[in-house]
């Protein structure tokens, strides 16, 4: 049997302590879209409802949210945030797991930073060989086609030289 619940009007949820998902978004940093996506994704609990049926968010909603949009903003995909809330919430949990996920993140942060420098060391060496002049040659585009046949990246003045024996 389903029970009534008495939703407030809007202005009875405002002097309650209430904030309807503009007021929300504003507060805590989150857009409404993304508020009814987290909630989608039951990373906050589905809102309560006002006669005209707007979402009603509590402070402790709020606080919530910026919890989400930090971890957010530290580059933590959602499934590690449902964890990471769900330890929040348990008043039991071992600092031990919360650390352990932590780290996990980091690691494959650092992981990120390597793969990312070394695109950079490799398009900085790439561009250093091209002439950047009115030539058609140009070791960039060489070494992108070769990538396809399955040559090396690791010598761009070789790539070029290989190229220039091609085409004569």
């Amino acid at each position: 049997m389903r029970r009534h619940v008495r939703r407030p009007e809007l202005a009875a949820a405002r002097g309650q302590g209430l904030h309807h998902i503009g007021d929300a978004a504003a507060r805590s940093g989150v857009s409404a879209k993304m508020i009814r996506h987290y909630e989608s994704l039951g990373l906050l609990t589905p809102a309560g409802r006002s006669v005209a049926n707007y979402r009603l968010y509590s402070d402790a909603d709020l606080h919530r949210l910026r919890f989400i949009r930090r971890a957010r903003g530290l580059g933590l995909p959602l499934e590690r945030i449902a964890s990471l809330l769900g330890l929040w919430d348990d008043p039991q949990r071992a600092s031990a797991r919360v650390k352990a996920l932590a780290r996990a993140h980091a690691a494959e942060l650092a992981a990120k930073v390597r793969e990312l420098e070394s695109m950079q060391r490799a398009l900085e060496t790439l561009s250093a060989h091209c002439h950047g002049d009115a030539r058609p040659e140009c070791p960039i585009l060489d070494d992108l086609a070769a990538a396809g046949r399955a040559e090396s990246v690791q010598s761009p003045a070789a790539t070029t030289k290989a190229a220039r024996t091609r085409r004569h």
